[in-house]
């Protein structure tokens, strides 16, 4: 699969059994790949531009390692482009909400935060792990480690961040 993003050319190539390869060229021509093993750990592979078989080097990553990068990487690229928003329109703001351990919304729906209705925010976007989940439906299901990205008023946003905090109101049995 080809995924093309502006200038960007991405490959995904599934590896059964280990993960997923991600390659892409970059603009300056410098060819790197990207294993997203299925237990979460990653390799990180930049190939010599003569020879496209010959490795440069390689960063091995365990787990923990492949979600540090895919944090620094995803999300906050995410939420800057909500803050670039908020800045173009008064009153409106974006914040990044983890759903940890012993939260009331783990392993529950999105739609049961009622995040819109009760705090006036809307959820953009999950990010989890290395996937963002872009314009995420009612129907998700929140996963402890999971960052919601929201966007709402100043005062909105501190009362979802109460709300998945489980400060507030509980959610619905």
């Amino acid at each position: 699969m080809v995924c093309h993003d502006a200038e960007v050319e991405l490959e995904e190539t599934l590896l059964p059994g280990v993960g997923v390869r991600y390659e892409l060229t970059t603009r300056a021509g410098q060819v790197i790949g990207i294993v997203v093993q299925r237990e979460g750990g990653a390799e990180i592979v930049a190939y010599d531009r003569r020879d496209p078989d010959r490795a440069l080097g390689v960063f091995r990553l365990n787990p923990e390692e492949a979600d540090a990068i895919a944090e620094v990487l995803g999300a906050p690229r995410l939420t800057q482009r909500f803050a670039d928003l908020s800045r173009e329109v008064p009153g409106l703001q974006s914040a990044r909400f983890p759903i940890r351990p012993g939260s009331p919304f783990a392993d529950r729906l999105l739609g049961d935060t009622r995040a819109r209705t009760l705090t006036g925010c809307s959820i953009v976007a999950i990010v989890r792990d290395a996937d963002v989940v872009p314009s995420p439906t009612p129907a998700d299901v929140l996963r402890a480690g999971d960052v919601l990205v929201a966007i709402g008023s100043g005062r909105g946003l501190e009362q979802l961040d109460r709300r998945l905090s489980g400060e507030d109101e509980a959610p619905p049995a």
